[in-house]
């Protein structure tokens, strides 16, 4: 049986100092344009009669059913039975995109240095050797988390 984990984020804890995304880029060495992991500001919510602004984190979801990896006409694109990770076999990639145009939440991106596509993989060489995502090591608020799918309604609640 497949152990999933994913990020998920604590609204109550993040501050929106965007720690998360330096990291990442930092620890996957992104060059300007893609981001694996973004934070989006949401002013939409009222605390006692007053605006409240929270944020929204968006990774890679890291899908049951990828459509990324269905796309993918050369198998770069491709899903670890072990854990569900997501990844991209950068040898296969051919720089077509249709991966990107797939993946309703924009997972995929392109790299115009490489003319190839990157992509949220959980920092996969961390998980590896039993660590955890960079994001989420290096969370200022420590309002990133990483957890199992079958343990997240605890975390939520």
């Amino acid at each position: 049986m497949m152990e999933k984990n994913i990020i998920n984020l604590n609204q109550k804890r993040c501050i929106g100092c965007f720690a998360c995304e330096v990291h990442c880029k930092t620890n996957n060495n992104l060059p300007v344009g893609p981001r694996f992991c973004r934070i989006f500001p949401d002013d939409s919510d009222i605390v006692g009669g007053i605006p409240k602004t929270v944020f929204n984190f968006m990774p890679c979801f890291h899908c049951d059913s990828p459509w990324c990896v269905t796309a993918c006409p050369t198998g770069a694109m491709q899903k670890r039975e072990k854990d569900g990770i997501v990844f991209i076999d950068q040898s296969l990639c051919i720089g077509c995109k249709l991966c990107t145009l797939a993946c309703p939440w924009g997972a995929p991106q392109w790299n115009g240095e490489t003319r190839t596509v990157m992509k949220c993989d959980h920092c996969r060489e961390r998980v590896d050797k039993g660590l955890k995502p960079a994001c989420v090591t290096k969370c200022t608020a420590h309002a990133l988390q990483w957890v199992s799918v079958e343990t997240l309604g605890e975390v939520i609640t």
